[in-house]
This record gives C-alpha cells, sequence and structure tokens, in this order.
C-alpha cells in the first residue's frame, strides 16, 4: 500500500515568514546551547578581526601573563610568544593544553 503526501501550498510572503521564524528558532537554540559557553568582549573581537591572536585575547581576558599561561599549559613562554605572534602553530597536544589552561575549546582558540 501506498502513502501519498499531503501537499500545503503557500503564497511567497507566507513561505517567507515561515522561513524567518525558522531561522529565528534555531539562532535562540544555538544561543541557549551557547548561553554558558566563554565569550570575548566585543573589543577583543575586534582585535582578533585585525589579526590578532585570539590566544592573546583569551590569555589577556583570563588576567594571564605569558609566563603564567605557559606554565599552565606546561610550554616554555618562548613557545607561547611565537604562537601568540602567529609564528608557530601548535601541535593538537599543545593546543588541547592552552585550551584547557584558558577554559575554552580548540575551536575558540584556533577558529
Amino acid at each position: 500500500m501506498t502513502e501519498t503526501a499531503e501537499q500545503i501550498t503557500l503564497d511567497r510572503g507566507e513561505y517567507d515568514a515561515l522561513l524567518a521564524r525558522l531561522e529565528d528558532a534555531e539562532d535562540r537554540a544555538v544561543i541557549a546551547e551557547r548561553r554558558n559557553a566563554p565569550t570575548l568582549p566585543l573589543a577583543a573581537v575586534e582585535r582578533h578581526l585585525a589579526g590578532e591572536s585570539l590566544v592573546t585575547l583569551w590569555r589577556e581576558e583570563r588576567g594571564l601573563s605569558q609566563r603564567a599561561l605557559a606554565s599552565a599549559a606546561g610550554i616554555s613562554p618562548a613557545m607561547l610568544n611565537e604562537i601568540e605572534r602567529k609564528k608557530k602553530v601548535p601541535s593538537i597536544v599543545t593546543a588541547r593544553a592552552l585550551a584547557d589552561a584558558l577554559g575554552v575549546g580548540l575551536d575558540d582558540l584556533f577558529a
């Protein structure tokens, strides 16, 4: 036995309004999901857009010196300095250690 699909016809305005409500609902779901996720202030985001390292911005947001973050992540301050200046790309182990020390996800540091 075959089932027949029901069809609904909407005019363009109703369809567009329905899509807009769907997009709003999706946005609200993402916001709710990330409600407790760490965020950077707008000034830091603008600095990132201008080319600064997210590692630097998160370190400053957390009030840490390079030496303190390097120690918490188990790397040398010189290595952290090179990562922050984007001269070196950290290994996944080092990236995870930095993220853990800063209390953020990898995608927050290396987006």
